[in-house]
């Protein structure tokens, strides 16, 4: 039985890269400060621009280039920038007490992203450009912001829940369709500032009728 050949250096950078990724969407559940968790999501955002741009280069794809770049200006620069300034305005630096503890907020994280990781791995999707782990990752991601964005109750750490839960797709969408049109790329990012205005303007009307960013006043609302 012959061993398993060792992972090429292109397979290993792309699965650090989405690792990366992953641990920095673990970092923002654990993060208290909302500043912070805006600043992990830019974070997070620039890796994914790297990667893009690492698929780029190895396998002569050049429109990927533009969506690194277009990735990197909107997501790194331009989401950041709109949230901290909506934040401006408001004296809350800490994200809105989670309907669970952070040991158990990543412990169901944990669960959930290993569910994902390993129903990817039994499905062996084959991918011509990243190797399938990425993938794999790609999915613990999604599913570890659909968490953020249930536990939390504030407006901006479940806003960069979604914009987070983006970034997931992005990866998976390198792993599985790198070779979509630049078009249908760029329609991902313009779903993105589409969520950006929504959530901009309900940050804003959200205070001025509360005075706080908290979503726990939204309870009443229910039937």
């Amino acid at each position: 039985m012959h061993p398993a050949p060792a992972p090429g250096v292109f397979a290993g950078t792309a699965n650090v890269i989405a690792v990366l990724v992953l641990l920095l969407e673990f970092w923002m559940l654990r993060q208290a400060l909302l500043r912070d968790q805006v600043r992990l999501y830019a974070a997070q955002s620039l890796v994914v621009s790297v990667l893009a741009a690492v698929v780029a280069a190895t396998h002569h794809l050049p429109e990927l280039y533009v969506l690194a770049v277009l990735s990197f200006a909107l997501k790194v620069v331009v989401v950041p920038l709109v949230v901290l300034r909506l934040m401006h305005d408001t004296s809350e630096e800490i994200a809105g007490s989670a309907t669970l503890g952070t040991a158990s907020a990543v412990l169901v994280s944990i669960v959930v992203a290993g569910f994902g990781f390993f129903t990817i791995g039994v499905l062996h999707l084959p991918s011509a450009v990243l190797p399938t782990t990425a993938l794999s990752v790609s999915i613990g991601v999604v599913l570890i912001a659909f968490v953020l964005m249930a536990v939390r109750r504030d407006v901006v750490s479940q806003a960069i829940g979604f914009f987070s839960l983006e970034n997931g797709v992005s990866l998976a969408s390198l792993v599985v369709a790198a070779e979509l049109p630049l078009i249908l790329e760029v329609a991902f990012l313009f779903d993105l500032l589409v969520a950006v205005v929504v959530f901009g303007v309900l940050m804003r009307v959200h205070h001025v009728r509360t005075a706080s960013l908290s979503t726990a006043a939204l309870n009443r609302l229910r039937g």
